[in-house]
């Protein structure tokens, strides 16, 4: 048993760097927009006179390049995913995505004619964020195949991506150098790199390869199925007490000596003795501890250090938000509530709306209609932490909740489609902005 529960433990290991990262490299090239936009809309003196090049609108194009694949390539990833198989899709994506930063990094040090650039980072957004779409919608159809707990382990990666990304955007702006501009991409290729070997690791596991090839195995699901109605107290206690070292009574790691196939399948539905799961939660949120508290504390000393205006924006507006969306979604893994079942869980989603005229009538200039109520920017501040902490701990339940809604064959297209609907949300929040702003 302690072999699987060290298998456990690296498999947990292995999604939070998958979430890691999956987001890592988008959100580097996204919060890299001020090296964009200085390389596109710089002036240039003539008779004596400053005179600005042609605008580009590159945060709008930006917007628009990236919402549009990633709600494409993750609709079609729900359908095509049956045709294509898993490693061609995640290994191919990552392979690409490295690709694809290799040459935005080259591209720094290369001199080059303004409308051909931004040519070409359009171009390069686009197939970033199809690859992203085909990398991200596989990734939760892989978790969803896996215990629960796992869900919101790889939800926590994602969630750190944006965290780190943040703090580059800083120390860009504080250097204001090229050599900052080329590690925002150096950087994305060293995380793709650890991210595929990590996959590659993943099928080593025989922890993992318990559950992932049970999606191929038509007589376990048989099985299953006849044992889900009988155990549903067990499965509902399994999934909120499992950690991410916790195996079932059949040991994965144990083959097929001693143990049929069929009674592997049954020990899959029955919770580990207490004994173990308290070892094995006591690990994992050990391992979170550590991990939350280190953002944390650089958001601490980031306050301090960057209350000037030129650095208000990538504090409060970046790196708060993502520290506080990661606390969110870590917090999953010790307290879940409302349950999957609730009603008030959609309800509470919904009520998040109350953030949108909340945030509109904080301190933002330039504006034109509306008052500001919330001048004071520690409010502004108080408000991030609501809105940013709910944000992250509700993606994650709800994510981590649609795979334990079907039945283990279909987990994976379970996972598939909540990506492409949190796509849909994100791509009509990026739409819904333009006009929102205007009425500010």
């Amino acid at each position: 048993m302690n072999i699987a529960i060290e298998g456990g433990f690296f498999v947990g290991i292995i999604f939070f760097i998958l979430g890691l990262g999956a987001l890592l490299p988008w959100n580097f090239f996204m919060t890299a927009s001020m090296y964009f936009n200085n390389r596109l809309n710089a002036s240039e003196w003539s008779n004596a006179t400053v005179t600005t090049r042609k605008e580009y609108y590159f945060n709008n194009w930006m917007t628009l390049l990236s919402q549009l694949p990633l709600l494409l390539f993750t609709l079609l990833n729900s359908f095509l995913y049956q045709w294509i198989s898993e490693k061609m899709r995640i290994a191919g994506s990552l392979v690409f995505i490295l690709l694809l930063f290799i040459l935005t990094a080259v591209l720094v040090k290369i001199p080059m004619e303004e409308d051909r650039f931004f040519s070409v980072t359009m171009a390069t957004i686009w197939f970033i964020n199809s690859f992203g779409a085909v990398l991200q919608g596989s990734l939760f159809g892989l978790v969803g195949l896996l215990p629960q707990r796992y869900s919101a382990v790889f939800m926590s990666g994602q969630g750190l991506a944006g965290t780190f990304a943040a703090l580059a955007m800083i120390f860009a702006i504080a250097t204001d150098s090229e050599s900052a501009a080329l590690g925002y991409f150096i950087t994305p290729c060293v995380g793709t790199l650890v991210t595929l070997f990590s996959y590659m690791l993943l099928p080593k596991l025989e922890f993992a390869t318990f559950y992932l090839d049970r999606k191929s195995k038509s007589y376990e699901l048989e099985t299953s199925n006849r044992l889900l109605p009988t155990v549903d107290v067990e499965v509902s206690e399994m999934t909120s007490d499992l950690s991410v070292g916790s195996v079932p009574n059949g040991n994965p790691n144990k083959g097929d000596s001693g143990v049929s196939e069929e009674e592997g399948v049954r020990q899959a539905f029955i919770p580990l003795q207490s004994e173990n799961t308290s070892t094995q939660k006591s690990s994992i949120l050990e391992v979170f501890k550590k991990v939350i508290w280190c953002p944390m504390c650089i958001t601490v000393l980031s306050l301090f250090l960057f209350l000037s205006e030129r650095y208000f924006i990538p504090v409060f507006c970046f790196l708060f938000f993502n520290v506080m969306d990661f606390t969110g979604r870590s917090v999953t893994l010790a307290f879940k509530w409302p349950s999957k079942d609730s009603r008030l869980f959609p309800g509470l989603v919904v009520c998040r709306v109350i953030f949108v005229p909340l945030l509109m009538m904080c301190n933002v200039q330039e504006r034109h209609y509306m008052p500001v109520l919330f001048s004071n920017d520690f409010v502004f501040a108080t408000i991030m932490v609501f809105f940013s902490v709910s944000s992250g701990y509700f993606v994650c339940l709800s994510m981590t909740y649609a795979p334990q809604l079907v039945e283990p064959k279909d987990g994976e297209t379970a996972g598939a489609l909540m990506t492409f609907f949190l796509a849909l949300g994100l791509s009509l929040g990026a739409a819904l902005s333009f006009p929102l702003r205007l009425l500010v």
